[in-house]
């Protein structure tokens, strides 16, 4: 019965790295972080995925808990690089 409510992914399926206005992010992007009070961070890699690390504090943050319920995006603005 409650298998109804379970959200179904496809096999291949996966959350994307885009930014609060749908624009694509990758390894070594610098962003403007909406939460946890990090500033600019810069995106890297570790061994549990991906991070968002403040360029001030040097704090980590993992992406998961970046993520917006509603449209799935992260919480974060990404500086463009003109």
């Amino acid at each position: 019965m409650f298998q109804l409510f379970k959200k179904k992914f496809s096999k291949g399926s996966r959350l994307e790295l885009k930014d609060i206005d749908g624009n694509n992010l990758r390894n070594g992007d610098m962003v403007n972080a909406l939460r946890y009070d990090l500033g600019v961070c810069m995106i890297s890699k570790d061994q549990n995925g991906y991070v968002y690390e403040s360029i001030k504090t040097k704090k980590q943050v993992s992406w998961v808990k970046m993520v917006d319920a509603t449209t799935k995006f992260q919480k974060v603005r990404r500086i463009s690089s003109n």
